[in-house]
């Protein structure tokens, strides 16, 4: 009998959530600079390169990989010959270990869990409560593996229950260009096949746990039906062109995960759950002998890569531009923004169109003429640091919102992660604005470019509440011009075509 206190679980779950906020598995930076280095579009070369940076960067700081620190998805196989000595249950010492990883003075970690998420929809504060999935096993240790997983990527999660003669792999093919570039690949796929609905979408995220092998894989071939299904979707992904960002390329996938279960007759139920490149995940054991503690791993393991903007982009000051000034802009062009800009995403949008619907005016300081909105919700500022990491944001949750923003503000831009809808673009068009992508999985990196920052509306929404940033040499894709030209479409339109003649000559 191994007897396991209380702390032993709850130090441990906090230990390993802070060091998955900032170390990066050095499976997936390998991966990644694998992918860096045979990447051919320069586009997503340069996403690749600012990703790698980010990521030493956070190594070195101790700070969050991506401002979406996530939610906590906790599996524990606990032991048959496990006592615990606690007056708290198993999820509430999880609960607990995520609540301090989450409130660390040293290394604050954006609390994004609602609760009411049907209602009020009000931030619980401390990242709590945790999704726990526990399994009780012959032996007499606990394991547990951990992952944060970023809003971005967890909707675009799919499940679909197939017929038991369709194809796996047309399914997802036919999927993936659907989830748009909100994911921020290059990441992974996680795939769960069998059991029954819910089954399947555990399947989907546990696989995401496993260590990237593909190239293992693919050197030595498949064993089995599964491993063939790997190789067979990893290199029809692969072919879309989507590449990194969304932007075009010859790598969107840096491996495929699948796990299967048995299944009804009559049922094939296959989930689809892609993770970004802020992968975040971890494992340790409990024996009886105290917390576990995670182990740094060596700054020697992370690749020399360097990102500058290149000797044509473009130098904005945003405190002096005019709306006929956007009109040059072309698609792909590199901009190194300088000034001030405004934030705001879903709830502040929101806030906004209930304030116009009743002809109120926006609250005092918020100006959007002749300015831009950048979607972005913050890690807090510790120390000296004028703001926590700040990346974008997904853009097509606001682009219901476009139209009133730019009709009724006097907004010209925006800047965010990811493509623009349909909705989005048609009033990027018809109003002669543009959209900026900045690059997901960069949000240290991208924070280093903000100066001054200071909260002008909406205090009380935390996180989402409208901030005035000063940025110097922010850099941006113009990723939708004025006249409506997206590289989104452009990029792995172009891409998918290279591969394809490649593989038929």
């Amino acid at each position: 009998m191994t007897l396991i206190k209380q702390n032993d679980l709850i130090d441990s779950v906090t230990d390993a959530l802070q060091f998955i906020s900032y170390y990066h598995p050095l499976d997936f930076i390998h991966a990644v600079h694998e992918a860096y280095q045979r990447e051919e579009s320069q586009a997503a070369k340069d996403a690749m390169a600012q990703i790698l940076v980010n990521s030493r960067m956070c190594a070195e700081g101790k700070r969050p990989i991506c401002q979406d620190t996530g939610i906590v998805t906790v599996f524990l196989e606990i032991g048959m010959d496990v006592q615990w000595q606690s007056d708290m249950s198993v999820e509430e010492m999880v609960n607990e270990g995520v609540r301090r990883a989450y409130t660390h003075p040293d290394n604050v970690l954006r609390p994004s869990i609602l609760t009411d998420p049907a209602g009020a929809r009000k931030n619980s504060g401390d990242n709590t409560p945790a999704v726990i999935h526990m399994r009780v096993v012959p032996g007499d240790k606990v394991e547990v593996h951990l992952a944060a997983k970023g809003g971005g990527s967890e909707n675009k999660a799919k499940l679909v229950m197939l017929n038991p003669s369709d194809s796996i792999v047309d399914w997802i093919v036919k999927t993936v260009p659907t989830l748009g570039a909100g994911w921020c690949p290059p990441g992974i796929l996680g795939i769960g096949i069998g059991g029954t609905a819910e089954k399947a979408t555990v399947l989907a995220k546990e696989s995401l746990l496993d260590a990237i092998d593909i190239q293992e894989l693919q050197a030595r071939g498949a064993a089995n039906r599964i491993e063939e299904l790997r190789l067979e979707i990893f290199e029809a992904v692969n072919n879309l062109g989507i590449g990194a960002q969304g932007l075009g390329g010859v790598t969107t996938v840096l491996d495929v995960k699948i796990k299967d279960y048995p299944t009804h007759a009559a049922s094939l139920p296959v989930s689809l759950i892609p993770n970004c490149a802020a992968t975040r995940h971890t494992h340790f054991s409990l024996d009886g002998s105290g917390p576990t503690l995670q182990t740094a791993p060596s700054l020697d393991d992370w690749p020399e890569i360097s990102w500058e903007a290149g000797p044509n982009s473009r130098r904005v000051d945003l405190d002096t531009l005019k709306a006929t000034d956007i009109l040059e802009w072309k698609p792909g062009e590199t901009l190194l923004l300088n000034g001030k800009l405004l934030t705001g995403r879903d709830a502040a949008h929101k806030r906004i169109k209930d304030l116009l619907d009743n002809g109120e005016a926006l609250p005092d300081g918020v100006d959007f003429t002749n300015r831009f909105i950048y979607y972005v919700g913050p890690v807090d500022a510790v120390g000296d640091e004028v703001v926590g990491p700040a990346g974008p944001t997904t853009a097509t949750r606001m682009d219901k919102f476009t139209e009133m923003m730019l009709a009724k503000t006097g907004l010209i831009g925006m800047i965010g992660k990811a493509e623009r809808g349909p909705a989005g673009i048609a009033a990027i068009k018809k109003h002669k604005a543009v959209y900026l992508m900045a690059v997901g999985g960069a949000a240290y990196l991208v924070s280093k470019a903000i100066t001054e920052s200071k909260v002008l509306a909406f205090p009380e929404l935390g996180m989402e509440a409208i901030h005035e940033f000063s940025v110097k040499d922010m850099p941006v894709t113009v990723a939708v011009d004025a006249e409506g030209t997206s590289v989104h479409e452009s990029g792995p339109g172009e891409w998918q075509e290279i591969i394809i003649k490649r593989k038929s000559a």
